[in-house]
C-alpha cells in the first residue's frame, strides 16, 4: 500500500496490510488529524525529507510526529530515542488518512481511550470498533 502526503513530496510505502487502524481520542492524534497503523519499522519505507514534532506537554514524550514540511500533512510517526531505549525500534506509525478509501476497505477501525490512558497496559475503547467500507 502506498500513501503520500497531500502535495506528493512524501511517500510512505507499507509492505504489509495492517489489520486494524486506531482512531485516537488523545490530543496529539486528535489535533494532527491521524488515524494510526501500528506496524514494525521493517515494514515501512518513506521516501522524502520531513519535519518532526515531540510534544512537550509530556515529560517524556514517546512518539515523534513526522509531517510534511511543505503541505504540512502527518505521514508518520517513529519512536523517540527514550522510547526506543525501553521498548526497543519495534513500532512506528503510519497515517492512514494519508489512502485511498478503497485500499482500507474490510480493515478495522478502533477507537482508544488514548485521553483517559495512563501509558501502562492495553487501551479502553470509547466507542465498538467497525469495518471500514460497510
Amino acid at each position: 500500500m502506498t500513501l503520500s502526503c497531500l502535495c506528493g513530496q512524501i511517500r510512505v510505502d507499507v509492505k504489509t496490510r495492517p489489520d486494524y487502524i486506531n482512531e485516537c481520542n488523545c490530543a496529539l492524534c486528535r489535533k494532527s488529524g491521524a488515524r494510526w497503523a501500528y506496524v514494525h519499522p521493517s515494514q515501512v519505507d518513506v521516501a522524502g525529507q520531513t519535519a518532526a514534532y515531540s510534544r512537550d506537554d509530556k515529560d517524556d514524550p514517546a512518539a515523534a510526529l513526522q509531517f510534511c514540511p511543505t503541505c504540512g500533512s502527518t505521514t508518520h510517526f517513529t519512536l523517540t530515542d527514550s522510547a526506543v531505549s525501553k521498548f526497543g525500534n519495534s513500532m512506528m506509525g503510519v497515517n492512514m488518512r494519508l489512502a485511498d478509501e478503497q485500499d482500507l476497505a474490510g480493515m478495522e477501525l478502533r477507537f482508544p481511550d488514548g485521553r483517559a490512558w495512563s501509558g501502562d497496559g492495553a487501551f479502553d475503547y470509547v466507542q465498538d470498533a467497525r469495518i471500514l467500507g460497510q
